[in-house]
């Protein structure tokens, strides 16, 4: 029975489920869309009309500073009043305080007819008694209605009918009106008299234009709503895109196609994205193919020793007289090179992943090198390589992990060995750097090109990509180098010159050592 490539997905699955780019984009745009729709919605319908009422009694009261300037100067204020009040619409009254009845001084009125009536004497009084206790200024904002208090505003009219007569019934009018705004202040002239300024505005009802901007906003926020889909479909799928092609290709590339390119464009995070993805496209590719480089040159190693010892054994097998103690040696030496190259990847495999563990201790890392160069004599007999010391007169002691630095060494000495040059000549040497020891090892060989020695430790590379069977050791020595050097935080590094040789190096620190000497107490006693 085949399985359906799609399956149901829980309820758990659905909520835990991360959602798409372009989608989350296009809730986030319709949701400030919305916001500002609201936003539009209450602001007409609860704050408009107490906007407007401000917006006049600023306007009120900048008018009457003008005015009053005007007057305290002198400075032509009939002209001044007729201005201030044509340009906003308004009702100026001035009144002379100094009579036993306020006479008026000046009148100008733009404002609604209505206005100058509903200011009755008595309530001219009453304003300027309220300003007089208020710092000589005074605001009042009321219906037309409320000013004429004891008057009707309409007349209605009842028709008669079979069981009653014409009745005529005075009303008074509900205020949904115009409201009238006056604003008073007191002034003291400069020839010591003193005058009243009442400013009136007339505030225009404006609940029919709340209604009709409520409708409006009711249009627009369809229109607004359809156009933020529309936009929002657009833009979330403009910006999505780009990252759904680098996804794409991403997983291209996780299934080893190294030939996909990371190209989509949009806008810079995604354009330095694909850039990272290039680098690290050529360098899995690079690492895959330096893998199976290793993987062969390994194979060939194992291959070689296994081969040659098969055939000494058949030789001495099936030939009286092979069994000599030479077949038998050149046997013996094969197997201890291919148990050299298993535990060589052994350790590798362990430094890398981290589970080899250090054993430092304090020790002399110049006399390390007595013991390193004792394994290379056979060496030198047979294959006339000279391989020395130099500069090592001071004795250096190191803490560090006796065993692997003494690996890192062999391993440097076997690397200049396999890359010598004609004269077959290998030079170690160790100097003091303040308080590290740097020690060299030095071969005269064909050198590594400037572009090639980054590479150099790393752990499949190999700068001659024709494999050769090393002269010594196993080939992994510069891996297994990197990796005890890591783990002892430790400094390393290479020098060449092409058709001079090159120079490997690592640094550690050092530590003081008082040392017994046996020799002075030995002819004293």
């Amino acid at each position: 029975m085949k399985h359906s490539k799609f399956r149901k997905l829980s309820w758990a699955e659905v909520k835990n489920r991360e959602m798409p780019l372009h989608f989350t984009l296009l809730c986030y745009f319709l949701l400030f869309g919305l916001i500002i729709l609201v936003v539009l919605w209450i602001f007409q319908s609860f704050f408009l009309e107490p906007f407007y009422t401000s917006t006049k009694k600023r306007a009120a009261e900048k008018s009457a500073k003008i005015i009053s300037e005007s007057l305290e100067n002198n400075q032509n204020p009939l002209a001044t009043i007729e201005n201030v009040a044509s340009y906003n619409s308004l009702c100026v009254q001035v009144y002379d305080t100094s009579t036993a009845f306020f006479q008026k001084r000046y009148e100008c009125n733009y404002a609604s007819p209505s206005v100058s009536l509903n200011i009755e004497a008595h309530k001219v009084y009453s304003y300027y008694s309220y300003a007089l206790d208020n710092k000589g200024s005074c605001l009042e904002i009321k219906g037309e209605n409320e000013r004429q208090d004891g008057f009707f505003d309409e007349y209605q009219i009842t028709p008669a009918t079979s069981d009653t007569a014409n009745k005529s019934i005075w009303k008074k009018k509900v205020n949904n009106t115009a409201k009238i705004m006056t604003y008073g202040k007191i002034l003291s002239l400069e020839d010591g008299t003193e005058c009243f300024v009442l400013v009136s505005s007339v505030i225009t009802p404006i609940n029919n234009t709340i209604e009709i901007i409520k409708d409006q906003i009711f249009v627009i926020s369809i229109a607004f709503i359809v156009l933020a889909v529309a936009i929002s479909l657009y833009a979330s799928q403009r910006i999505a895109k780009p990252i759904s092609l680098t996804t794409k290709a991403a997983k291209e590339l996780a299934k080893k196609n190294y030939d996909v390119e990371f190209d989509s464009k949009g806008y810079l995070e995604v354009q330095e994205l694909n850039d990272t993805l290039n680098f690290a496209k050529k360098e899995l590719a690079a690492n895959e193919r330096l893998q199976r480089e290793l993987i062969a040159n390994i194979s060939h190693d194992l291959r070689t020793p296994l081969t040659m010892i098969t055939g000494y054994g058949e030789v001495m097998r099936d030939l009286p007289g092979e069994n000599t103690a030479e077949n038998i040696q050149i046997i013996i030496d094969e197997a201890t090179r291919l148990s050299s190259l298993v535990n060589d990847l052994l350790d590798l495999s362990k430094l890398q992943s981290g589970t080899m563990k250090l054993q430092k201790s304090v020790f002399c890392i110049t006399d390390s090198f007595e013991a390193i160069f004792a394994r290379y004599a056979k060496l030198k007999e047979q294959d006339g390589y000279n391989i020395y010391l130099d500069k090592c007169k001071e004795r250096v002691y190191v803490k560090a992990d006796e065993l692997k630095i003494s690996q890192v060494i062999y391993n440097l000495v076997n690397n200049a060995i396999n890359y010598a040059g004609d004269d077959k000549t290998v030079v170690v040497t160790q100097q003091i750097i303040g308080d590290k020891v740097r020690i060299n090892v030095t071969d005269h060989g064909e050198g590594i090109p400037a572009d090639k020695l980054e590479y150099i430790w790393d752990r499949y590379y190999k700068v001659d990509k024709e494999h050769k069977r090393s002269v010594i050791g196993t080939g992994l020595g510069l891996s297994i180098v990197k990796s005890i050097l890591n783990a002892h935080n430790a400094r390393c590094g290479v020098s060449s010159t092409l058709g001079k040789g090159s120079t490997f190096w690592f640094e550690l620190d050092t530590v003081r050592v008082v040392e017994n000497k046996k020799d002075e107490n030995t002819d004293s006693e």
